[in-house]
């Protein structure tokens, strides 16, 4: 049995929380935690790390030559390598609006975090 100490992240209070984590790397208890959103964050940080994954894209007829673009859902901390890989080959045309899906990664949708019009003369 290992003890972890970690902070939850997912609201403001930030709860310095002490893990307990089996041999087999399952969570067998969480103590400090405010709320239960809490053990659910330790568990899955233990077991699944996830992350939101934010980069840019090459736009073509817009002002700008990169759209920010993000993950709509967070992905296995192990793949964002993958996922950028995917993100890094994306090109996409003006005018796109925030939120479109301009591709799909594990069943996971990369969107545009801004609306872009067509460049203007």
């Amino acid at each position: 049995m290992q003890k972890r100490n970690m902070t939850c992240i997912v609201c403001p209070v930030g709860c310095r929380m002490e893990v307990e984590v089996d041999d087999d790397g399952r969570v067998t208890g969480v103590k400090n935690n405010a709320c239960a959103r809490g053990k659910k964050y330790a568990d899955t940080e233990i077991t699944n790390p996830q992350r939101t994954l934010t980069s840019t894209v090459r736009i073509d007829g817009a002002a700008e030559s990169f759209l920010p673009v993000r993950t709509a859902e967070p992905i296995s901390k192990g793949r964002l390598s993958d996922a950028m890989a995917v993100i890094r080959a994306l090109r996409v045309s003006a005018p796109v609006s925030m939120g479109d899906a301009l591709a799909n990664f594990d069943g996971v949708d990369i969107i545009a975090c801004k609306t872009t019009d067509t460049r203007t003369q």
